[in-house]
């Protein structure tokens, strides 16, 4: 499943140039986003994690346990993201399943990339 195919409708994009801090480690988190184009670079500690691309999914941890951002994300190019806040978050995991299912490889993709 992409997740960019379920707000491929959607209105309320976010844009940001080349550069633009999305968002910061230690910062609240409100939203998890969807790259819907461009490129987005993690890092964690100043040091390069991986880069996004359409389709990919980040910030959804701080929806799950409602601590702080664990990374920094920086647009590697212009992007476009769609946000997803909590309630819609919730209706998306309540309503499809397939969402659920992709948020939970993710998630265990991510862990198992962190154990290398």
């Amino acid at each position: 499943m992409n997740p960019r195919t379920l707000f491929k409708n959607t209105d309320s994009f976010e844009r940001f140039a080349a550069g633009a801090t999305i968002f910061r480690q230690g910062d609240p988190g409100d939203y998890m986003y969807v790259v819907i184009e461009g490129e987005v670079d993690v890092l964690a500690g100043g040091s390069y994690i991986r880069t996004l691309h359409p389709g990919d999914i980040f910030g959804e941890m701080s929806l799950i346990d409602a601590a702080p951002r664990s990374a920094d994300t920086v647009a590697k190019t212009d992007c476009v993201l769609a946000p997803v806040d909590e309630r819609r978050f919730l209706f998306l995991v309540h309503e499809t399943p397939m969402f659920a299912l992709h948020m939970l490889e993710v998630m265990a993709r991510r862990l198992r990339d962190w154990q290398k």
